[in-house]
């Protein structure tokens, strides 16, 4: 399989191995009028299988909230070919819109419109409480 090489833009490299669709909705890539090419299951040396997603365009998008689905994924931009800068991700300290609040007393059950917000209350146990009524995320393990 070949998949080009990126003259301008961004190489989201590192991600675990089945997250890519994740992202790619998280993200809201759909929207884009660029290529995106997603490649699952790639070998890696150091996750054992990883994924990777390729954006021939620079976005102007919050990426941190990455570090959510996987802190080990590194955000590659690539400017004439070249990777120009490489970023390391961590835990955000706030996710909007990612998670959604299972407690059926939270006002963000009978408000619709409001954002689901969560904030990081522990990073050494990657713990994220809601805005709101402070219930603990149900987080999947990646």
């Amino acid at each position: 399989m070949t998949i080009d090489s990126i003259i301008n833009g961004i190489v989201l490299d590192h991600i675990p191995a089945g997250k890519s669709m994740e992202i790619y909705k998280i993200l809201n890539l759909s929207r884009l009028d660029c290529q995106v090419a997603i490649i699952k299951n790639a070998v890696s040396r150091k996750l054992g299988r990883k994924d990777i997603i390729k954006i021939d365009s620079i976005l102007d998008v919050d990426l941190s909230v990455l570090g959510y689905i996987g802190p080990g994924i590194t955000v590659n931009i690539v400017h004439d070919g070249r990777i120009a800068e490489k970023r390391s991700l961590s835990l955000p300290d706030e996710v909007r819109d990612v998670i959604r609040c299972k407690n059926p007393r939270c006002i963000t059950s009978v408000e619709q419109e409001l954002p689901q917000v969560f904030c990081l209350a522990d990073r050494e146990h990657g713990v994220y409480r809601c805005k709101y009524c402070e219930a603990p995320a149900e987080r999947e393990k990646y």
